[in-house]
């Protein structure tokens, strides 16, 4: 099955390249141990930094190299595919759901000062905006902002904070104002902060290479001058980084369940039961046609959430139905590559044992499946 958009350019098949000689080199002969090791060197940011993986579609005057979601998603699915590694590629990745908002309505200070240097691999930056309390519900956050002269003092914790263990920074959501959305605003809280503290270094199931935490602030005195747009205005970029990063969480499920789908055809090819090959039978074979059917599928409602998107749609309703298309179908395939790999596929060293337990985790992260069938709902209007 072909990995590539319909409407890919020239552009994006060298993209593609330039994306597997990285993964193949930085990142592939080392999964296995990064996974179990629960961590890969900080050095990885900086190599990818250098290869210009971290720079697609951001804007050239802050050291990026262009581009839109297309081209994001181009480099992504090749990193996975080739990588081997999801938590690899997620916490590299990182960036792409703390920056956009700077992007989008920081000052042009706060653009030079934090997006360079990330984009080039120097430096980490983490999203914060889940509560140990609150979940997938933004409007009710509680970490608080209180102003106190040129400085917001900020109390309050994170929870499931991608690459918070080492960021160097944290776009945070905090609440300014009152009750509800309409008091929430976002700060660029840098790590070396008094007050600043990775309280707990998260054990996961899935993406193990990446760092997760959750991070505490005890009356961190952050300046005025941090303060990501508007006071009080924060929720509807948060809203406009939910769009993209659930583009972003489906072709990544389109992406592991591809490779579940290649090690399966590769092993059934392989693996003999009864005298043939287990593609021989019947059985296995139609496990394998549902399974490229449920990718080509998904792939396609991706596809049009991506095209949409670049036509400047509204895409609030239709990724929400990409990413639960995607994840049900990633639950489906990747228990499949297992079922097909028999008791080698619930061995550690086996990679569709890894994929199916980083599978889990897409139904939950980003929004999860039932505040997307909300989304839906209150979108479509019943």
């Amino acid at each position: 099955m072909s990995s590539e958009l319909i409407f890919e350019t020239a552009e994006h098949t060298a993209l593609r390249e330039q994306a597997r000689r990285f993964a193949r080199t930085h990142i592939r002969p080392h999964a296995h141990a990064w996974d179990e090791a629960e961590e890969f060197p900080r050095e990885l940011y900086r190599a990818a930094g250098e290869a210009g993986i971290l720079g697609t579609s951001y804007p050239e005057e802050l050291g990026g190299s262009g581009g839109d979601v297309s081209h994001v998603h181009a480099i992504s699915e090749e990193l996975v595919l080739e990588g081997h590694s999801v938590g690899a590629v997620v916490g590299i990745g990182s960036h792409g759901i703390a920056l956009p908002p700077i992007v989008r309505v920081g000052t042009d200070a706060q653009k030079r000062k934090y997006v360079p240097p990330v984009l080039r691999g120097e430096k980490i930056a983490a999203l914060a905006i889940t509560e140990p309390g609150g979940g997938s519900d933004v409007a009710s956050l509680a970490t608080r902002a209180e102003r106190d002269g040129d400085h917001y003092v900020v109390t309050g914790s994170k929870m499931f904070i991608t690459s918070g263990c080492r960021a160097d920074f944290v776009t945070t959501a905090v609440r300014t104002g009152g009750p509800g959305h309409g008091g929430v605003s976002l700060l660029v809280i840098e790590s070396d902060t008094p007050g600043f503290q990775v309280s707990k270094r998260l054990k996961k199931t899935g993406w193990r290479a990446s760092d997760t935490a959750e991070i505490t602030f005890d009356r961190c005195r952050v300046p005025v001058a941090n303060l990501i747009g508007e006071e009080n205005q924060g929720f509807v970029p948060i809203m406009m980084n939910f769009a993209t990063e659930r583009i972003f969480l489906a072709g990544q499920c389109v992406a592991i369940a591809e490779l579940c789908y290649r090690e399966s055809i590769a092993y059934a090819r392989e693996r003999k039961a009864f005298g043939k090959p287990l593609s021989g039978f019947q059985v296995t074979r139609h496990k394998l046609a549902d399974m490229a059917t449920e990718i080509a599928a998904a792939r396609g409602l991706l596809e049009a959430c991506i095209a949409r998107h670049l036509r400047g749609d509204n895409v609030t309703n239709l990724a929400a139905k990409a990413k639960n298309c995607a994840t049900d179908m990633l639950m489906f395939v990747a228990d499949e590559a297992v079922q097909i790999h028999g008791g080698y596929g619930y061995m550690r060293e086996t990679l569709v044992e890894r994929l199916w337990r980083d599978a889990r985790l897409y139904p939950i992260g980003g929004g999860t499946r039932e505040i997307m069938n909300e989304l839906i709902s209150k979108t479509e209007g019943y």
